[in-house]
């Protein structure tokens, strides 16, 4: 059964919660996970540097599928879970072609979209500290995180002044906050809001999505952000280490 790729409803609009799809499979996995394929969704999978949304997809008559992960392939969103009263038997209440109603973990989603949207403002506060000479990595904030990692090193007896200074500069931005846009791009314009470039591993001809902060440079991002610098609240430098070529900015937010 071939299905047609999974519309990424968060692209458009990061901060619903709520929304409506039509089902088109519920599979169920040799591991006896269930499955349920979406035409659209708003529920951000695993990946990225950012966990899966949680939530539960309900159908007309009461039958509830609660999502406890969210994975990505070929296109397509497996939303993994389980049907709340399996003795109704509701997974056959959600047939394909069925219209349903999707609902996201708002405290998971606002935790996992703050800590994902501070790190990336890491990456605009590494420019402004005089570290533009670093190579943005990868970032992660689960299970080993939150840290960003970059590509270079900064001289050991810099760490912590450069410590104390990325974080008086990502705090300053917070309080001064600034609206997030995110935009699929042709690949030019794409790389005009990132300050004239995009990394290397975006392809020539692309349209990748790209989100802003405020009039700081964007960046190539699949996640889902805060709407404000402000939402971030406040961000914890709370170690930075050098290992093999690379740096590594630990970090946390406040509740």
């Amino acid at each position: 059964m071939e299905l047609s790729p999974t519309k990424l409803s968060y692209f458009e609009d990061m901060w619903a919660l709520q929304s409506t799809a039509v089902v088109l499979a519920v599979l169920q996995e040799e591991e006896g996970r269930r499955a349920v394929i979406l035409d659209a969704t708003i529920f951000h999978p695993q990946g990225g540097g950012q966990p899966a949304d949680h939530g539960f997809i309900a159908a007309a008559g009461g039958a509830k599928f609660v999502v406890e992960d969210v994975r990505s392939k070929d296109g397509l969103v497996y939303h993994y879970g389980n049907f709340e009263d399996i003795r109704d038997e509701c997974e056959f209440k959600f047939r394909e072609g069925l219209e349903v109603s999707l609902h996201i973990d708002s405290e998971r989603r606002n935790t996992n979209s703050r800590l994902h949207s501070a790190g990336h403002l890491l990456d605009i506060c590494m420019r402004n500290v005089g570290l533009s000479h670093l190579e943005p990595g990868k970032g992660y904030h689960f299970p080993d995180g939150p840290f960003v990692e970059y590509k270079g090193t900064i001289p050991k007896d810099q760490l912590q002044t450069k410590q104390n200074e990325l974080e008086r500069e990502a705090n300053s931005l917070i309080s001064t906050g600034g609206k997030l846009s995110a935009s699929v791009l042709p690949y030019e314009e794409a790389a005009e809001w990132c300050g004239g470039v995009l990394p290397n591993y975006i392809s020539k001809g692309s349209t990748p999505r790209i989100v802003k902060f405020s009039n700081h440079p964007g960046c190539p991002c699949g996640g889902t952000h805060v709407a404000d610098i402000a939402d971030i609240n406040s961000l914890k430098v709370t170690q930075i280490r050098i290992k093999k070529g690379s740096t590594k900015v630990f970090y946390n937010i406040s509740p």
